[in-house]
């Protein structure tokens, strides 16, 4: 199935065609969902953009299209309003046609792209043997939606964790577990990454004050870059101890399955970059350092700006590494569309980078590299969330917290209603919903924008949280075991029947489902689809209290049937897409 917006784009442009000749096939007829419901469900205001090109006022453009507009199977006549904007309404038998034919769809009819594409979303990457925090929750919650939507969209998507997991930090940890805890180095399974988190700072520490552990960790880099087996299988043991660990915190987020692809994976790539970046002309030597200089960047002095791509003493840093993966994912990958949902801080860096794969003719026209930058969670003090301590709050402390806040909401809820429930029911509805606001509240805002994290805001049950919306999918779950009603055996032959505006409203909205995914295509802004979302269920709602359902007579009762399994269809689809499973009861 088409989308609506889609048919009447190619409706206008056949109209641009017949009125004023072929030079304006192509044209964007600029045609958005009308702001108000008095201007009807579409409006564009294509005719004042032609103005200049025709020659003509506005009102006169928009008349001329409206006559050759050929809508009539979709909207009422169009008409023109003011200085000449053309205002269409979808007629009731489109609405009620279009509902039908998506009734069995399981993608409700929303169709995937051609030619198909590969993408790449790089997320959560955090640094091996540190903890997960808070600053990681962002990049892992919107990576994953992204690549939830791209992949239902049908991009053959790869999602890859670009783990630190490779330079200088791994000497030091490596120098000081040998020193201070060799049996830690055996390969011991007891261990956790919380030992692990513990010793890096005391390597760290070690390495700030000792010029001469400063010797051997640096050493130890040496012999890791070197291939030494006893370095290596030492760095192993601390990756596979890492990872595991990481592994649990994916899985309690409910990540989709993610390619571990650390800096290391890219240690052979490296001295390939910088030989190809010097046969192009690009490499300058600047203190010892190779570094390209950088076109629209500057220093404090005013000078071009350097990206450093090998140290003076031959290491590679951050930069080289990033450079090594672009020309991976563009050579052996062939992405066609890589995206980085990292921190809004590193915006500079992914400009510097993929200046240079520009440059260096990595990126072309066919490839698109996109950095979506992410703002902050910050504390109820406006400042970025922080633990007691002053440190930035443990990711596991986070989740579980919103789990226990919401098991003490649910057996509140029990109490106070009188019903008995399992423990196990208990348990994993608490889990659902915690997790489920904590992604949601995150998803909801812009992703650009701080935002001020509040367990009793995320988990309150009106507005737009997760547990509003994983009621309004419950509440139709409730109108089926109310009426014993199978919603996949609703007649194929029933009809849809639209009488009340309610109901209008409700499947308006219900067949913008795949413009909101299509709008997320092109900006990748997850809180689309979550405002998206919360709109529908308000929608819902207010059709299920002014509608008769079960009481109506047929062929109302069956039609309005449909229209609620559509929304809770829908409501568990696009949930879905945001990472997050429905409840049958709450």
């Amino acid at each position: 199935m088409n989308s609506t917006i889609a048919l009447l784009k190619s409706r206008f442009e056949q109209a641009f065609v017949a009125a004023f000749g072929a030079e304006l096939a192509g044209v964007d007829p600029i045609l958005v969902p009308a702001s108000n419901p008095k201007f009807g469900d579409y409006q564009s205001n294509v005719a004042m953009s032609l103005t200049k090109k025709l020659g003509k006022p506005p009102r006169a453009i928009a008349e001329a299209i409206v006559q050759q507009l050929d809508v009539v199977d979709v909207c009422e006549p169009p008409t023109v309003a003011g200085p000449g904007f053309i205002n269409l309404a979808l007629k009731t038998s489109y609405l009620e046609a279009q509902l039908k034919a998506i009734q069995s769809d399981p993608r409700l009819g929303v169709a995937k792209i051609d030619p198909p594409k590969r993408a790449i979303v790089d997320y959560p990457s955090p640094n091996i043997a540190k903890e997960m925090h808070v600053g990681h929750l962002r990049p892992s919650v919107i990576g994953d939606c992204i690549a939830r939507i791209l992949d239902f969209l049908g991009y053959e998507v790869l999602r890859i964790s670009h783990v630190g997991d490779w330079g200088t930090p791994f000497g030091m940890l490596i120098a000081y577990l040998r020193e201070a805890f060799p049996e830690a180095l055996t390969g011991r399974n007891d261990l956790d990454l919380g030992d692990l988190a513990t010793f890096y700072r005391q390597a760290k520490k070690r390495f700030d004050e000792d010029e001469q552990f400063q010797e051997k960790a640096r050493l130890s880099v040496v012999e890791l870059q070197a291939g030494d087996e006893e370095t290596l299988r030492a760095w192993k043991i601390v990756c596979d101890l890492s990872n595991r660990t990481n592994q649990k915190m994916f899985d309690l987020m409910g990540l989709s399955p993610l390619t571990i692809r650390g800096e290391s994976f890219y240690n052979p790539y490296l001295a390939g970059v910088i030989q190809e970046l010097d046969r192009l002309g690009m490499l300058v030597e600047d203190n010892g350092a190779k570094c390209v200089f950088l076109e629209g960047f500057t220093n404090k002095e005013g000078n071009p700006l350097p990206l450093i791509v090998q140290k003076s003493d031959g290491g590679y840093n951050y930069a080289s590494t990033d450079l090594a993966a672009i020309r991976y994912r563009v050579n052996v990958d062939q992405a066609q569309r890589v995206v980085y949902p990292v921190g809004a801080e590193q915006t500079n860096h992914f400009a510097q980078i993929f200046q240079v794969g520009k440059r260096a003719g990595w990126i072309t026209d066919d490839v698109e590299f996109v950095h979506t930058p992410l703002g902050s969670v910050l504390g109820e003090d406006g400042k970025k969330l922080k633990s007691r301590s002053g440190e930035a709050v443990r990711l596991q402390d986070l989740l579980e917290e919103a789990i226990a806040h919401a098991r003490a909401d649910l057996e509140a809820r029990l109490a106070a209603e009188g019903r008995q429930e399992s423990q196990e029911f208990i348990a994993h509805s608490a889990q659902v919903t915690g997790i489920s606001a904590i992604k949601y509240a995150d998803l909801s805002q812009n992703r650009t924008s701080n935002y001020i994290f509040s367990y009793d805001k995320m988990l309150a049950l009106q507005g737009n949280t997760a547990p509003y919306m994983l009621y309004a999918y419950v509440r139709v779950q409730g109108i089926s075991r109310k009426g014993d009603i199978d919603f996949e055996a609703l007649g194929a032959d029933c009809p849809v029947v639209l009488t009340e505006e309610t109901e209008l409203t409700l499947a308006k909205h219900l067949l913008q489902f795949d413009e909101i995914l299509m709008a997320i295509d092109e900006d990748l802004l997850p809180n689309r689809l979550c405002q998206y979302l919360f709109e529908l269920s308000q929608k819902f709602n207010q059709f299920y209290d002014r509608c008769p359902v079960l009481q109506a007579e047929e062929p109302l009762r069956t039609s309005r049937l449909i229209l609620c399994d559509l929304t809770a269809k829908t409501i568990k689809l696009g949930l879905s897409l945001l990472g997050i499973p429905v409840l049958e009861r709450m």
